[in-house]
């Protein structure tokens, strides 16, 4: 999932954007260089004094303005970076929490202005502790990655798909109402039960709830995920 970010930056993202901005400023005249004798008409020299002399100084400009075009596409390469580790957990392929609430809000938006239905589905790994216990932190950080790896793969590139927490997640479907939510978490939790994660050669037997909540205009990314989470040991308790 990719984002558009708003508000202000701060660390490496704002040194970041300190820098672009200024290469930007300096490029923006010049994102394509003219030919030689077309940058001298610019500059308002006759022909006739367009000497070898005047002939190596614009030269010399290109190829600093060349300069600058170079560095700033590595700017930006370096923003695009730094706005993605940003974003991603630390462990796993997926956003982390600071950025799924992003997602989040920006979804209820459209569900207060245009109406555009969305849910949110919570997923809690069951006694997850007891994995670590038994086979060892690395086992757990591997159940972990197959059952972020599995959400993403049964996932649209529509949807967003987030850690909130050490063993919850996060699956926000776009364009689907509640009852079609229920569906998928459903179709999501066989999948998950179906491929158990294998960790040298042996299965790791893992259990997890999940609760789903359609978001509503004038929700808050926060009532939403404290919904899904009622939702969900709500679905614990029934023991389903």
């Amino acid at each position: 999932m990719k984002i558009g970010k708003t508000g202000s930056v701060s660390g490496p993202r704002a040194v970041g954007a300190a820098a672009y901005a200024r290469q930007a400023q300096a490029v923006a005249a010049a994102e394509a260089a003219p030919p030689v004798s077309a940058t001298a008409s610019v500059l308002g020299i006759p022909e006739t004094e367009f000497t070898p002399r005047v002939r190596d100084a614009i030269m010399t400009l290109m190829g600093e303005v060349d300069s600058l075009r170079r560095e700033l596409q590595r700017t930006r390469e370096h923003l695009e970076e730094v706005e993605k580790t940003a974003d991603q957990d630390q462990l796993l392929p997926l956003l982390n929490r600071r950025a799924f609430v992003r997602e989040l809000t920006r979804y209820i938006s459209f569900a207060d202005r245009y109406g555009t239905p969305a849910t949110l589905i919570y997923f809690d790994l069951d006694g997850f502790k007891q994995v670590n216990d038994t086979y060892g932190h690395t086992a757990g950080d591997a159940v972990l990655q197959h059952f972020a790896e599995t959400l993403l793969h049964q996932t649209r590139d529509t949807d967003v798909v987030g850690r909130l927490g050490g063993d919850e997640f996060g699956v926000l479907l776009s364009h689907v109402n509640l009852e079609q939510g229920l569906k998928k978490a459903d179709q999501l939790t066989e999948k998950l039960k179906a491929q158990p994660t294998i960790w040298k050669g042996q299965s790791i037997p893992t259990t997890f709830s999940h609760g789903a909540f359609e978001l509503k205009s004038g929700d808050t990314a926060d009532l939403a995920i404290a919904r899904a989470d009622e939702a969900m040991y709500a679905h614990k308790r029934n023991g389903r």
